[in-house]
């Protein structure tokens, strides 16, 4: 089943072009990785599925709907989280922020209120704890957000994006600054994930991804993609590493 479906894709900003023609099918459980250097129009892609920029010529159809008639559908972990660690506030605090994030009736008065769990029912709070479950952190559901590594915090921005039971999981640069370990148990944890929904990843991390993802979208203005579902040449070692060229050239479309 097609969910996201792209199509002569072209964007800029005032007279620059910064994505060109874009083509990109998605269908239910992929799991897409999108690469490509700083300034390729990675993250404006990003914006666009998700509603905050509108396509200027093409289209991006999300059920067959605009993006932003669709965000319900839609569970998005930024690159940049904005959790203050010296701030005295709980996992499971935290993660019931995601019930605000799909709350379109929240008025601002009351969202002081929801930020703490005094402000959500049993239902919510049971959602979250369910959320935690799913990525192994229920146990860290009353630990301060700081007192955790950064592996387990990108764990808990997971488990806050599954709180509006998503069936698009969006991350922007999980493993960012998690060391190699933790970086593992992440995509060990998205791949869990990708049973039951679609992923779509943005990472400079090649080496990683391409043991995980079944299809890759290499963007820089204009785009590359690749279907890995059933290719022998699909790489599996996590051990070697391999720069975006290299990449390309196994797969056999590098413009070099």
């Amino acid at each position: 089943m097609k969910i996201i479906d792209i199509k002569n894709l072209t964007f800029s900003y005032e007279k620059d072009n910064i994505l060109e023609d874009i083509n990109i099918e998605v269908y239910d459980k992929d799991f897409l990785a999108i690469i490509g250097p700083n300034g390729g129009g990675k993250s404006t892609l990003l914006k666009l599925i998700l509603g905050i920029n509108k396509s200027q010529k093409g289209y991006i159809k999300i059920y067959d709907k605009e993006p932003i008639q669709n965000l319900s559908h839609i569970g998005y972990v930024p690159q940049n989280t904005n959790i203050n660690t010296d701030f005295p506030i709980k996992v499971i605090e935290v993660v019931l922020m995601g019930h605000i994030d799909i709350d379109k009736t929240n008025s601002n008065k009351n969202i002081f209120k929801k930020l703490f769990s005094v402000g959500y029912g049993k239902s919510e709070i049971a959602c979250a704890m369910s959320a935690l479950t799913q990525v192994g952190m229920e146990e860290f559901a009353n630990k301060k957000i700081g007192s955790l590594s950064g592996g387990q915090r990108q764990r808990v921005m997971i488990a806050r994006a599954l709180c509006a039971h998503p069936s698009i999981l969006i991350l922007d640069e999980p493993t960012a600054s998690i060391d190699v370990s933790g970086q593992k148990q992440i995509y060990d944890l998205l791949k869990v994930l990708n049973e039951t929904i679609t992923i779509i990843l943005v990472s400079h991390d090649i080496s990683v991804i391409m043991g995980y993802a079944n299809k890759v979208a290499h963007i820089n203005k204009t785009i590359n993609f690749h279907d890995l579902s059933n290719k022998e040449q699909k790489i599996n070692n996590t051990e070697e590493h391999f720069c975006e060229v290299e990449m390309l050239e196994m797969l056999g479309s590098c413009r070099c």
